[in-house]
């Protein structure tokens, strides 16, 4: 039976075509929507620039790696070695040469000799376009056999980077997946609040000459 699952955000949207596999799992239990098991082509469009992506189950896989990786480094400000990638089309994401813009690259076997696929997105379309991945991972009616495996990085990637506060100022409105919300708060720096001393206006004392004692006259 056909399954089709539609991830759906302001400035981007996610639509999978799927088949069950006919076994006593095919439906969530606590839902009752059919699972799909075997994905047969996923759509990716960006509404506000009009551009859009497409393939099977490699191609979700590898963007969705992608995009988490390339989430993780931006928020972090470290940089992991580019992760090797066996089966295409290969997918990275960099910053592009123009500001504020994230560009995504497919790349497909050498052999078919098609050009690499190029889409340059605004922060707000990467940002829900990562949204739209977390769905993809959350939801257990989609390939369920797929995970998440995320490592930490270490500060020995550290590169001179861009100030944080400059990645996050063009996020001025529409939809953003929490976690980068989150993050972004947890990385502003607290700020320190001085405390400031009052001085103390003191009245001084008048000093009352000791009086000696007379002795009695004689």
């Amino acid at each position: 039976m056909s399954v089709q699952k539609q991830y759906k955000l302001p400035n981007c949207t996610l639509l999978l075509d799927g088949f069950d596999d006919d076994t006593d799992l095919t439906s969530d239990n606590l839902t009752g929507q059919s699972t799909i098991a075997i994905l047969a082509n996923a759509d990716l469009k960006f509404t506000t620039s009009n551009q859009a992506l497409s393939g099977g189950r490699v191609f979700l896989e590898n963007l969705a790696t992608a995009v988490s990786n390339y989430a993780q480094d931006f928020l972090s400000g470290l940089s992991r070695p580019a992760a090797v990638v066996v089966d295409y089309p290969k997918i990275t994401i960099e910053k592009s040469e123009t500001k504020d813009l994230h560009r995504i690259i497919v790349a497909q076997d050498p052999e078919t000799q098609q050009e690499p696929q190029t889409l340059d997105l605004t922060l707000m379309e990467f940002f829900d376009l990562v949204e739209v991945i977390d769905q993809f991972y959350t939801d257990a009616t989609v390939l369920p056999d797929v995970s998440l495996e995320l490592s930490a990085i270490t500060k020995r990637f550290r590169k001179p980077e861009e100030p944080f506060g400059d990645r996050v100022i063009p996020l001025v409105a529409g939809t953003a997946s929490l976690a980068f919300a989150a993050a972004a708060l947890f990385m502003i720096p607290t700020p320190e609040i001085k405390q400031q001393e009052i001085p103390i206006e003191t009245t001084p004392i008048e000093t009352v000459p000791e009086q000696t004692e007379s002795s009695p006259e004689e």
